[in-house]
């Protein structure tokens, strides 16, 4: 018996890139590559006639090739006409290739039969293909709609099929919904309910009646089992983690046992809280009684207050003994939360014998060491930073309450980083740090139902007196030399000024106007011993703070900058806000600089600069912006714009954000999901666990953060 011949070393890399390739689409296992559904079918069941086929469309005809060229002008290709099979029509196709090999030329040799496949083009000379793919009229035509999968470079679609197909028929595609889960989804589809198994059969290979608009839009019935499936697997796993945090324990911050810090903050105070920051303070305060970690998400719009909500909750963990941590995405934002805090909270805690440190990626070694040892004694109560917060270096002798501001911009594994400090007591026992984060970009109810469902949510839904309304104007660039003039007006009238650019430096992509230019430009316009500062990423941050402290003492009167200053800066004297090229921001970040003006007495202005032509989706966000300044309502159209993977920001990161369901059309799926998931964890627990691994795999951790 011959002894099978080994397979080549070519053939091992190649399957083994694929391999890698799968890998990299997340498709590890069987119910990995059965829910992996196409992005799009191509029909390769039926023969196109020439005559009637429509243009712009992808068809299939055949033919015999009369011509085949190579030919080099305007450039190097190989031409061919092709004769259609066609009684109505002698004309024939022209078909064109700029990239082709000698194959391509044997394959459509004069006299040649052969079948084409491509999308079909109208032009001066007649209709024609660039690239179409050639097969011999002896291939069987296709019984089904051909799936299209989303795939990656180095995975061909002939081997993402087979794979698909494979796992398709390994994966275990059991029934998890409850017959009450079934009866309640028909009730609210208003027609049967297809199994699992059925819909994602039929999705991989459609019957060729059914028409493509209904599977490209996602209104077969056999989305509607996918979509309620995924939305079910996310409630799930909100809710798990929900019900995880609850079996943890926490410390306990009673103020009725201990000095009460946080009173003696709120009396000392020069403004009295408005009613929704008592309010949310309140409801703050009754989670850090609780012996479960809290997990408590404030939101409110620029400019309302939640930096005092932050920093009573901080005096309940300090004055019960227990170290605070307080995290913000950039140093600048850092160092504004440390300059307001210390001056509120310095006093109190001198009186204790307690300090506030500071830590970024910045300092000296010999300033961090200090930092580090205060923090690890248990000296500093109160400790604000950046990410630096939670390398393996810094260690807490009692982190009883973890403050993020902006959450949205931190990565899920750096969240879960900060939480994974955990606390010993003295008997052994592991304790977890309350969790308040904070953030300005108001949750739409459809992303706090789905995404934020493992949280409490805390709403400040007013602004302080004295904050003036905010005017914004969409000008084209072409008025820019006008807007020069504006600019001028407002520092001769002792206004501040920002400029904001989104780049620092050309790009042959995008044709922006980088920030030093912006600088220069406005330099030269206001020579007039009108200080221009100019702020970016690359600055060291001795001079980003340098320039900061200028422009917050009103030594510069303009502050050209990107995005660093996006967040946290609190100058009440500035009163206009530029953003050049708006149409480049998404909705969240024009209304959070436009909340940078608007601090102080005087009226104020957002002017949004953009270039021309503006597409639908920049025409309606510029539109929004102008027309309203409530953070909540941007928020909801935001959503509808770019969906929820933008909007989510960094906690996309890990998190499985839904491939299937569309938040803006599926709510009432979503409540029937939040109902089942809440009967199937309470008496149906293994189904739950069925249904979570199937969807969500090792995911869930994330979901924790």
């Amino acid at each position: 018996m011959a002894t099978p011949k080994p397979a080549t070393d070519k053939a091992i890399k190649r399957k083994s890139a694929a391999q890698v390739a799968l890998e990299k689409l997340g498709l590890r296992t069987p119910i990995d590559l059965a829910l992996h559904v196409p992005m799009r079918y191509e029909d390769e069941t039926k023969i196109h006639f020439l005559a009637s086929a429509p243009v712009g469309e992808v068809v299939q005809i055949e033919g015999v090739v009369t011509r085949c060229d190579v030919t080099f002008r305007p450039r190097r290709q190989l031409v061919a006409q092709l004769l259609a099979d066609d009684p109505t029509d002698s004309q024939p196709c022209t078909l064109r290739f700029f990239s082709f090999y000698p194959s391509h030329q044997k394959a459509l040799a004069v006299g040649e039969r052969v079948r084409i496949r491509g999308e079909l083009r109208g032009g001066f000379f007649g209709r024609e293909m660039v690239h179409p793919t050639i097969k011999s009229p002896s291939v069987a035509l296709a019984a089904a709609l051909t799936p299209v999968y989303p795939s990656s470079a180095g995975l061909p679609q002939a081997y993402l099929r087979k794979a698909v197909l494979g796992g398709l028929a390994r994966a275990d595609l059991s029934e998890t919904l409850t017959q009450a889960g079934q009866s309640s989804l028909q009730a609210l589809a208003g027609q049967p309910v297809w199994r699992l198994r059925d819909a994602l059969h039929f999705l991989h290979h459609p019957a060729t009646d059914v028409p493509l608009q209904a599977l490209e839009d996602r209104a077969h019935p056999a989305w509607l089992r996918l979509k309620a499936e995924e939305l079910l697997a996310q409630q799930l796993s909100q809710r798990q983690a929900r019900q995880e945090r609850d079996a943890m324990r926490a410390p306990v911050f009673d103020p009725s046992k201990n000095a009460d810090w946080a009173a003696v903050l709120m009396q000392a105070l020069p403004f009295k809280l408005t009613s929704a920051q008592e309010r949310v303070t309140a409801e703050i305060g009754v989670d850090l009684t609780r012996p479960v970690p809290m997990h408590r998400l404030l939101q409110g719009d620029v400019g309302s207050g939640k930096t005092v909500v932050a920093a009573v909750a901080a005096c309940r963990a300090m004055s019960a003994g227990w170290q605070c941590a307080l995290m913000a995405p950039t140093e600048i934002l850092a160092q504004q939360h440390f300059a307001k805090l210390v001056q509120w909270l310095e006093p109190l805690l001198k009186t204790h014998g307690r300090t506030v440190a500071w830590l970024t990626g910045s300092q000296t070694k010999r300033v961090r060491t200090g930092m580090l040892a205060q923090i690890a004694s248990g000296e500093a109560a109160l400790v604000i930073g950046t990410h630096a917060l939670i390398q393996d270096t810094v260690s807490f002798a009692r982190l009883g309450l973890v403050i993020i501001d902006e959450q949205h911009r931190f990565g899920v594994a750096q969240r879960l980083s900060l939480r994974r400090k955990l606390l010993q007591t003295t008997d052994g026992q592991a304790l977890s740090p309350h969790l308040l984060m904070m953030t300005a970009t108001p949750i739409p109810r459809t992303l706090a139902m789905s995404y934020y469902a493992d949280l409490d949510v805390s709403t400040i839904d007013e602004l302080p007196p004295g904050r003036t309304p905010i005017v914004t104007r969409v000008l084209s660039s072409e008025r820019r030399i006008e807007l020069i003039e504006r600019i001028r007006e407002q520092v001769n009238s002792g206004r501040q000024v920002y400029w904001v650019c989104p780049l620092i430096e050309e790009s042959e992509a995008l044709d922006l106007r980088h920030a030093t230019q912006a600088h220069e430009e406005l330099s030269q316009a206001l020579a007039d011993g009108t200080g221009v500062g100019l702020m970016h990423g690359r600055l060291p941050p001795a001079e980003k703070q340098a320039v900061m402290a200028a422009f917050v003492a009103g030594t510069l009167r303009v502050l050209v900058s990107t995005t660093v200053i996006e967040v946290g800066v609190d100058v009440p004297n500035a009163s206009l806000m530029v953003i050049e090229h708006a149409e480049r921001f998404g909705l969240s970040q024009l209304h959070q600089l436009r909340g940078r003006v608007g601090r102080g007495t005087a009226a104020s202005a957002c002017v949004l600069l953009y270039e021309s032509p503006l597409g639908d989706v920049a025409k309606a966000r510029l539109r929004a912006m102008a027309q309203t300044n409530d953070g909540f309502e941007l928020s909801r159209i935001d959503l509808e714009l770019r969906g929820p993977g933008e909007v989510l920001g960094a906690r996309q990161s890990g998190a499985a954000l839904l491939r299937f369901a569309d938040l803006s059309q599926d709510d009432g799926l979503l409540s029937w999901a939040r109902e089942q998931a809440k009967d199937m964890l309470a008496a149906h627990p293994k189904l739950a666990q069925q249904h979570l691994d199937r969807w969500m795999g090792g995911k869930v951790e994330f979901l924790k953060a």
